[in-house]
């Protein structure tokens, strides 16, 4: 388990981007991409940040790493959020 916090990685709006098109459907780095106005490269690093704190997972499909979101990794985030409803 990892001790980034999850708050300060989806602070990032590229980030939140990011999620959001993963809630959809499992993707690529190259099809996460095309969205943003940011290099491949850039996007790896934030993917990194994700996977840090456990918000997004990732499996290899022969040369191909695809992401997609991880709702264990959620749970924290959602534990906090929910004291503010109960």
């Amino acid at each position: 388990m990892s001790n980034v916090d999850p708050f300060t990685a989806i602070a990032d709006p590229h980030r939140r981007f990011l999620l959001e098109e993963l809630r959809r459907a499992p993707k690529t780095v190259n099809e996460l991409a095309e969205g943003l106005p940011i290099s491949r490269p850039a996007v790896s690093q934030h993917l990194k940040a994700l996977l840090d704190c456990n918000l997004v997972s990732v499996t290899a499909e022969g040369t191909r790493r695809i992401y997609a979101v991880n709702n264990r990794g959620f749970d924290k985030l959602n534990l906090w959020l929910d004291q503010f409803w109960a």
